[in-house]
């Protein structure tokens, strides 16, 4: 008769669900052993469970709100000649300035333009961030470094300040040689064939303006910058003797980042024809139309800065951490877990006193953490030590809906019959999903908000939420129902 039962609990798609997720949870955690005997698996580890550095930048600019009895084109160019930077518009009312001034040095530029600085605030604005986190990221990459987080924090005003770089695995002088370093940016013209010629480098490009149509009306998207006066008569020059004025399709213009081309196009007529007789510092580079133009746009602009950023930053925080510390975080990261483990199945024995509902309560919980780990492993998410409390907080939750489940059911003391049984535990389930979204909602702030440091908790704490709720409560009500009924 047990037998039989044993099968007809494996048959449940509810329990072979969650037998099918469990194993490939360990497929994807994979443990095994390394080329020196040690036991590894797949999961990631953050700077807090390895040698790594942080460096939190603060940046050199401002997001400025304001009025002007001027056309806005004019005053924002007036603006940015007065002040020597870049000036960008943000929205109607604020405006963006690349360079670092208090409002009592701003008010006087904006009074001789026409305008007036309504607000102030430190830092750049939320598109601007995005394209920091972006050229950082990218920089990091090219350097091959792994395990590397950029978090932005931005605030509810859409104004970011600061920018938080965590690299895993490299000591503090590193950190900062890949941060401030840029890459070798040069602008080359086809010769003959597939041969080229070197034009210029990237330091003959004084400033690069953030994505746009064209001023042409043509609808394409590019990028313009701005060359210096050497490299717009040593770019003529070069136009001129290689034919790309006279046959731009046949004589390309092509820009290289660290030898990799990351743009090709000929020059426009128009502009051929102007090299003829005089040199052009303003130059635009098109990249095609609607959203794929745009996007080329953007990756354009992240590579003609070559890994600058387009404000100045300064280090407002640091610190790493040994590789023999991480060694003792993940230790005692791991005794935690073990212990926390202990104490749920102590307290839950202590309750019922009956091995067969501890057991199947306690290997569920633990089933939800290994199914957590493969889910990390497969998104390549960094466990840090806000990780490990949020699947810590998931083994105190779980059991407790377990609970609700178990004494649910067992309300009168005694097993029910089959029918009051189902209903019961539709009732369970009933409170628990609604516990579940009260816990979602309240996570969900931490989950979206650029605080790096609780955001794994906030999204483990979730992950954890919506897997009890879809496949381990539902296995669990059967597996018990069938203990029960013996």
């Amino acid at each position: 008769m047990k037998k039989e039962r044993m099968k007809d609990l494996f048959r449940d798609w509810r329990v072979l669900a969650l037998l099918i997720l469990l194993v490939l949870s360990v497929i994807a955690i994979y443990p095994h052993f390394d080329n020196n005997g040690n036991l590894t698996t797949n999961l990631q580890y953050g700077l807090d469970l390895q040698q790594g550095a942080w460096l939190q930048l603060e940046f050199k600019a401002e997001v400025v709100g304001f009025t002007t009895t001027e056309p806005v084109d004019t005053f924002v160019t007036n603006l940015s000649k007065s002040l020597d930077t870049d000036v960008i518009q943000v929205d109607a009312s604020h405006l963006e300035i690349r360079k670092s001034f208090t409002q009592a040095e701003l008010e006087p530029y904006f009074a001789a333009e026409g305008g007036t600085v309504v607000s102030y605030q430190p830092g750049i604005s939320a598109a601007t961030a995005d394209l920091v986190k972006q050229i950082l990221e990218q920089k990091i990459n090219a350097m091959g470094t792994k395990d590397a987080k950029v978090n932005t924090l931005t605030g509810l005003n859409n104004v970011a300040r600061y920018v938080r770089v965590e690299m895993a695995g490299v000591d503090m002088n590193q950190a900062q040689q890949i941060i401030g370093k840029q890459g070798k940016f040069e602008i080359r013209i086809q010769t003959t064939g597939n041969s080229t010629e070197h034009v210029l480098y990237g330091d003959s490009i004084t400033s690069v303006q953030v994505p746009s149509q064209s001023p042409a009306g043509s609808g394409n998207w590019g990028v313009g910058f701005t060359l210096s006066e050497d490299g717009a008569s040593t770019f003529q020059s070069a136009a001129i003797k290689y034919g790309a004025t006279v046959d731009p399709s046949n004589h390309k213009l092509a820009m290289l980042l660290d030898n990799q081309t990351v743009y090709s196009a000929p020059l426009s007529q128009q502009l051929a024809g102007s090299l003829q007789s005089e040199p052009t510092r303003e130059l635009f580079a098109s990249t095609g139309t609607g959203t794929n133009g745009m996007q080329e746009a953007t990756n354009l602009e992240i590579q003609l800065r070559a890994g600058a950023l387009p404000v100045d930053v300064s280090v407002a925080g640091s610190g790493s951490t040994s590789a023999s510390l991480g060694q003792h975080y993940m230790t005692m990261c791991l005794i935690a877990g073990i212990l926390a483990l202990i104490m749920v199945a102590f307290v839950i024995f202590y309750r019922y006193r009956e091995p067969r509902i501890v057991l199947p309560m306690v290997l569920i919980n633990a089933s939800e953490i290994v199914i957590l780990l493969g889910f990390i492993s497969v998104i390549k998410f960094q466990m840090d030590l806000p990780t490990i409390a949020g699947l810590i907080a998931v083994l105190g939750t779980g059991i407790d809906q377990l609970v609700v489940i178990t004494d649910e059911i067992l309300h009168e003391g005694i097993v029910p019959s089959p029918n009051v049984y189902l209903k019961r535990l539709a009732r369970a389930l009933t409170i628990i999903v609604i516990a579940a979204a009260t816990v979602l909602i309240a996570m969900l702030p931490l989950a979206l908000m650029d605080l790096s440091t609780l955001k794994g908790f906030a999204i483990i704490t979730m992950m954890g939420v919506i897997v009890g709720v879809v496949m381990t409560r539902p296995a669990y009500g059967k597996i018990i129902m069938e203990i029960l009924s013996e």
